[in-house]
């Protein structure tokens, strides 16, 4: 099942603190909004790909408690782009003086700002079409690196601010590059 769109704009167009408020009303159901203002209902994860985002969340986890380089986030996480949309990947990342700027209220609620790093792993009810679009929305509003991880084909799709999107058949680990300084993803706890 992919996201279900619900157009309300002709009925009302919800402020950042309605769609917050929604969101904090109904735990149960995971919203985001596309630049149209539409809500979307993104269905939950099954017990694989929750695994799967779970390990992959350590290793960031770990990693930026080693380097105190920025702030982490897991897909509970809600960001307000810059064209509109609220956006939820599966792991973001911030540098630290980016989300230093940022004040008390807008770190509480859902964060202006577009990390510098996501990551989307997609799971059954994703479609490539769908999910490969939300990934040029985060670039598209600042994002400067991104992974789409796609098990059922074992392939990684890599999108970088600015350059032609890679993509990568098996590999065994992703480097963080210049954004995520020292950090690698070991891919077997995807692949196996």
């Amino acid at each position: 099942m992919t996201a279900i769109a619900i157009n309300l704009n002709s009925i009302i167009q919800l402020t950042d603190n309605q769609f917050y408020q929604l969101c904090r009303e109904n735990p149960e159901v995971k919203f985001e909004r596309n630049a149209a203002g539409e809500l979307l209902i993104v269905p939950l994860t099954g017990g694989e790909t929750g695994n799967r985002n779970s390990e992959i969340s350590a290793d960031f986890v770990f990693w930026n408690r080693q380097t105190q380089l920025g702030v982490g986030f897991d897909s509970s996480t809600c960001f307000k782009l810059p064209n509109g949309a609220n956006r939820s990947p599966d792991v973001a990342w911030i540098r630290q003086e980016r989300w230093d700027a940022l004040t008390p209220e807008q770190k509480e609620k859902f964060p202006a700002i577009a990390p510098d790093f996501i990551l989307e792993l997609m799971s059954p009810s994703d479609t490539l079409r769908e999910t490969q679009e939300k990934m040029q929305e985060y670039i598209n509003n600042g994002v400067k690196l991104g992974w789409l991880i796609n098990p059922k084909m074992r392939q990684v799709e890599i999108y970088r601010l600015g350059k032609a999107i890679e993509i990568l058949e098996s590999p065994q680990e992703l480097l963080g590059e210049d954004i995520l300084l020292g950090f690698i993803l070991n891919l077997q706890i995807i692949w196996r």
